[in-house]
């Protein structure tokens, strides 16, 4: 996207904006599976495109804007699968899964959950279908060369996890509060849509095929707080959650003409999680409002040419002086990347970094014997330099407490 249009933020975010799209399709088909009408389909898609969640990562591109279509595609699958008693779709359920492993481990946790939902709630016929093997050797095999990697490597992804669960992400939170952030991440006035769904899917009579779905929902949720997950490596699960619960939100609202008019009142009203979730406030205006407590991200996408410029400065004063024996290393991707990104213009070289997987592009070279250190707490750095001095702090000059 880069490519095609440097610089544009509209190209950029559109394939997160057509994942996003659907999503939210997905959604509605699986309403159908489900044996929604055409309404309680519109509904849920409405409930879904309004969602907080869904809005916060359809304008950006991480892995969970990806995640979120395949676990809707793989719960989708699954569902006409069990419904139809096709086997074979369990094939393409394998596939699905074995792609989306590629972008996110979290579909492992969904499939571990719909396994052990199965289990549980049945039906267990499904166990004696070859094609459910096929399909899950077809998945495995997709994510051999991740396994091996990982293995190869000692397993980073376990350290990266153990620090998620230690609170060391901006979006970690206390297990205490993995619950309550279910109801602001889809949003107040359509999580009554989701949890719904949840119980019917666990106690009515006609959904006694796909029980499994919600006691899958369950599993994850021990699961999650248990280890310490972020509250939002569950929401994969709306789009067939808001699904299940739309047939009968749909009843309701339709048994009462005053109740019918509060449809289309509580979708507009779920917008107001638009100020939240998108920016659309102006990034000097930030400051003045609870956007950035609320949305970690918000804060994390505003002035980072400025910050660049800023370590350009730095940078030119340095290799003035040690040409040639002069580099950048960021404490998080985020700086090495805005380096990386708009570097080029102050003249700055390839920043190395320490986080995740800055590492692959390796250490300074030997010569390195002077660094421009960003974004380090100072007690981190004396114990590899011969000295350390502060040269400056970064200013977003919009008065914005972010973490840099």
């Amino acid at each position: 996207m880069t490519s095609i249009a440097p610089g544009s933020l509209v190209l950029l975010r559109l394939p997160s904006a057509l994942a996003t799209a659907g999503s939210i399709l997905l959604t509605a088909l699986i309403v159908r599976e489900l044996g929604g009408n055409r309404p309680a389909q519109l509904l849920g898609a409405g409930a879904m495109a309004v969602s907080n969640f869904t809005l916060a990562t359809g304008h950006l591109l991480s892995t969970t804007t990806m995640d979120l279509p395949v676990w809707a595609g793989i719960s989708l699958l699954s569902l006409r699968a069990v419904r139809t008693r096709n086997d074979k779709l369990w094939v393409p359920v394998g596939l699905l899964a074995g792609i989306g492993l590629l972008n996110n481990d979290l579909v492992a946790f969904f499939m571990a959950g719909l396994f052990v939902g199965v289990l549980i709630a049945g039906p267990r016929r499904i166990f004696a279908s070859p094609w459910l093997y096929v399909g899950a050797v077809l998945m495995f095999a997709l994510w051999t060369p991740y396994l091996i990697w990982q293995g190869q490597h000692g397993w980073p992804q376990l350290t990266i996890a153990r620090n998620i669960a230690n609170g060391g992400s901006g979006t970690s939170a206390p297990r205490a509060l993995f619950l309550p952030f279910q109801v602001l991440l889809p949003g107040i006035f359509v999580t009554p849509v989701w949890i719904a769904g949840l119980v019917q899917l666990l106690r009515n009579p006609d959904y006694r095929w796909c029980r499994a779905v919600g006691v899958t929902w369950l599993v994850l949720a021990v699961v999650f707080i248990a280890t310490g997950g972020k509250p939002y490596y569950i929401d994969g699960m709306l789009p067939v959650l808001f699904a299940a619960g739309s047939p009968a939100a749909w009843r309701w609202c339709n048994a009462s003409s005053r109740r019918l008019r509060t449809i289309p009142e509580v979708l507009v009203l779920s917008l107001v999680g638009v100020i939240i979730t998108l920016p659309v406030l102006p990034a000097n205006a930030l400051h003045d409002s609870p956007v950035v407590a609320l949305n970690y991200d918000a804060g994390e996408t505003v002035a980072w040419p400025t910050f660049v410029a800023e370590i350009g400065g730095v940078y030119q004063r340095v290799a003035t002086r040690h040409a040639g024996h002069t580099v950048i290393i960021g404490s998080n991707y985020g700086e090495s990347g805005a380096v990386d990104r708009y570097g080029g213009k102050h003249g700055l070289p390839s920043a190395y970094g320490v986080q995740n997987a800055f590492w692959l592009w390796g250490p300074p070279p030997p010569a390195a014997t002077y660094v421009v250190a960003v974004g380090f707490d100072r007690d981190q750095l004396p114990s590899s330099f011969t000295s350390v001095r502060l040269a400056r702090r970064l200013d977003n000059h919009v008065s914005l407490d972010d973490d840099e």
